[in-house]
Parts: C-alpha cells; sequence; structure tokens
C-alpha cells in the first residue's frame, strides 16, 4: 500500500532535486502562516493559500483553496476559514501559502513506475487544453538532456511553446533542466509510485510547478 505525501511535503521533495516550484511557505496556525510569509522574501503578494494534508485529494472540490489573496487582512481571513474547514478525516493539516503565478500556457509533467515498463517520465500540455489535445509523451528513466530536449521536440502542439499572446518562447533549456530533475527525484528517492506537477506554468517561458503530488512506498 503506497503513502501520498501532502502537497507540501511533495513540492519539498522535488525541490530539493531542482524542480522548479512557485515559492512557498506553511503554518499549523493562521499567525504563523502570516509570520512565514512576513519572514520570507521569496513570497510576496498576491498569493494562494491552500489546505493541505495527507489526506486530502481535492482540494478545488472541497473549497480549500483562495486564489489572488491581496494582503495580509486577507491572507488572515483566509487562513482562518480554511483551518476551520478541516474534518477530522482530514488529520494532520496545514495551511500552504504561495506567490501567485499566472501565465497563459500550461504543462503537465510527472513520473510513474509502470508495472510492465518500470519509471517513466511524462511531458504533455496542461491546462484547458490538455484533454481536448491529449498531447503527451513518454521516455524511460533515467534520461539525460538529450532526451528531455527529444522530448519537448516530439510534442504534437509546437507553437504553443513558441512566442505565445505576447508572451515569449518557452525556455527550452530550462525545460529540459526541470524534466531531468524530475527524472532524478525516481532515480535518487527510494520508492517512488508516482509524481504529478500539474501544471507547470509558463512565466515569461520559464516552467514553474505550482501543485506537485507524490506517492511513495510507505517505507
Amino acid at each position: 500500500m503506497s503513502i501520498t505525501l501532502s502537497e507540501a511535503e511533495s513540492r519539498r521533495v522535488v525541490a530539493r532535486h531542482g524542480v522548479p516550484v512557485s515559492p512557498f511557505v506553511t503554518g499549523t496556525t493562521t499567525d504563523d502562516v502570516v509570520a512565514a510569509v512576513d519572514a520570507d522574501p521569496d513570497v510576496g503578494y498576491p498569493v494562494v493559500a491552500k489546505l493541505c494534508g495527507r489526506a486530502i485529494a481535492h482540494k478545488t472540490e472541497r473549497g480549500l483553496v483562495r486564489l489572488r489573496i491581496p494582503d495580509e487582512a486577507g491572507l488572515r481571513v483566509a487562513c482562518d476559514e480554511l483551518l476551520a474547514a478541516a474534518r477530522p478525516d482530514d488529520g494532520d493539516v496545514e495551511v500552504l501559502v504561495s506567490t501567485m503565478v499566472s501565465g497563459n500556457r500550461e504543462l503537465i509533467a510527472g513520473l510513474v513506475d509502470d508495472p510492465q515498463f518500470g519509471l517513466t517520465i511524462m511531458l504533455g500540455v496542461g491546462g484547458v487544453l490538455a484533454e481536448a489535445i491529449r498531447d503527451v509523451v513518454f521516455r524511460l528513466v533515467p534520461i539525460d538532456e538529450i532526451d528531455a530536449a527529444e522530448m519537448i521536440d516530439d510534442l504534437a502542439t509546437q507553437r504553443l511553446l513558441g512566442e505565445f499572446r505576447g508572451e515569449p518562447a518557452v525556455d527550452r533549456q530550462a525545460l529540459v533542466e526541470a524534466l531531468v530533475a524530475l527524472a532524478n527525484v525516481g532515480r535518487e528517492e527510494d520508492g517512488i509510485r508516482s509524481v504529478d506537477l500539474n501544471p507547470l506554468i509558463l512565466v515569461d517561458g520559464v516552467p514553474i510547478a505550482v501543485d506537485a503530488l507524490l506517492e511513495t512506498d510507505p517505507a
């Protein structure tokens, strides 16, 4: 039986290996969260706040996400509401607060331990277009930068990777490095069952993970 880590735990694991994630802090009380935001120069308003824990799988469906919080007063209200929404079966919870990241293009990336092929890495088009386009590529882990570059080139929707609605083309080297870092999570962490980075938002062409979910063996 596998264990699904909380978003905060998952973010910390992938970030440790070099996967770019949006700046974030956590806390178990409203005062702790506000103090953490004040103390971290990388986390700036507007922010997004989420209630997270290992037993919380569907934050959006339960209304456990607050977007575009403009200031400390708004953050305090959001934290109070999120903590009050916790249920006994949620177990240990905390509020995750991250810099609000936005962009017109989203990708998805992930790892899965396939019973037939072993550990594989995936890259695809994300966001509202994901289901319509179904543009996804896979490689076996390990990969190097050449493999990662080929994954990007193999996506059918190359126009989305060029200049788009006034935004620059995707920084292919940054995306290559993010994919190699993600593959290294599977190589260097024991017992990885799956990792989901959904979405990877392209900010000035650079991929930034704003959500992460990691499933691992209990050991």
